[in-house]
């Protein structure tokens, strides 16, 4: 079977090898889920705040590059990054499809404590799928995705956290970046997927770019949400997703923070890694169906009605309190 923008392996075990497949669960499961908070809060986040800057996103339409809904929704991500960021930066870039389109892309960087040398990276994609190829329905194979929580959930995550960052400022500093043009890939060809953050890393918006760790965020808006932690991120950063795991637990999202091994995706963090940046994927994987993802991915339903506040508090008050915590 086809999985589009993810290759999921086949975990045996230790990572031996790889194969197309859904995600798998652990066959062990050494942490307990903790239904109460043990860790301080410094900020609150507001998962209502985060659920309407997802309907916000979704308002303009898919927002495939190259569309209106795509530059709309730009000029809007650019007003809020400027409203509550210490700077902005909009890097505007060309880059190549795997089926030689050209795609003028635009990439947003926004800027906590700049003088800080020790950085938190913070990133999701922004763009949506222009083909919902994995819909039921086949009619509907060349008709865009409205992206609600593939990818608006996660923009719509940091974009509260944003917020809440203005407010009360974190000691470290944070960059987080909206990347574009992660969606158009094609099965089976690693490369042609995560663009933007290809052109990013090649074109850092500072010279030799570097963060203590990051974190992308992935599809955390679907009611039914399980994150387990991702192969790919055990691989190149244990130690990170081991932490922020234990900072989900400890603020009580244990149900929703699984500490089993889930399948492996090839998503944004892994170009990241390979710049030399530590990075982790927070993203819902399910063992459950065809995909191993919710059921809206890469189809016509992948709209609000799968977006939960529930959920989105729970990634981002986790995400916060690992921000506030350096």
């Amino acid at each position: 079977m086809s999985f589009s923008k993810f290759l999921l392996l086949l975990i045996a075990g230790v990572m031996v090898g790889c194969a197309s497949c859904k995600p798998q669960q652990s066959t062990s499961s050494s942490t307990e889920a903790k239904d109460e908070a043990t860790v301080k809060q410094v900020v609150t986040f507001d998962g209502l705040s985060a659920l309407n800057l997802v309907m916000a996103q979704c308002e303009f339409g898919p927002r495939v590059p190259g569309t209106p809904a795509h530059s709309n929704c730009a000029a809007w991500l650019e007003q809020r990054l400027k409203m509550w960021c210490d700077s902005t930066i909009v890097q505007e870039g060309v880059v190549t499809t795997f089926d030689n389109k050209k795609l003028n892309i635009k990439n947003f960087v926004g800027i906590f404590n700049p003088e800080a040398s020790s950085r938190i990276l913070l990133l999701a994609h922004w763009d949506c799928r222009p083909w919902a190829d994995n819909d039921p329905d086949p009619a509907k194979h060349k008709e865009p995705v409205m992206g609600a929580n593939d990818a608006a959930s996660g923009v719509a995550v940091l974009l509260e956290l944003a917020r809440q960052m203005n407010a009360k400022r974190p000691s470290a500093g944070v960059d987080i970046l909206l990347v574009d043009a992660e969606d158009w890939g094609e099965d089976d060809n690693e490369d042609s997927w995560a663009l933007g953050t290809q052109y990013w890393a090649k074109n850092p918006h500072v010279a030799g770019y570097s963060a203590q760790f990051g974190i992308l965020l992935d599809m955390v808006g679907a009611h039914g949400a399980q994150f387990s932690k991702e192969v790919m991120s055990m691989q190149y950063a244990a130690s990170v997703v081991n932490e922020v795991w234990s900072v989900a637990q400890d603020s009580g999202f244990g149900s929703y923070f699984s500490s089993d091994i889930g399948g492996a995706v090839t998503d944004d963090h892994i170009v990241i890694n390979r710049m030399g940046i530590k990075c982790i994927d927070i993203i819902d994987l399910r063992s459950e169906g065809e995909t191993g993802f919710f059921a809206g991915w890469h189809t016509t339903d992948d709209t609000m009605h799968w977006i939960d506040k529930d959920v989105l508090k729970a990634v981002g008050q986790t995400v916060a309190n690992v921000v506030y915590s350096y």
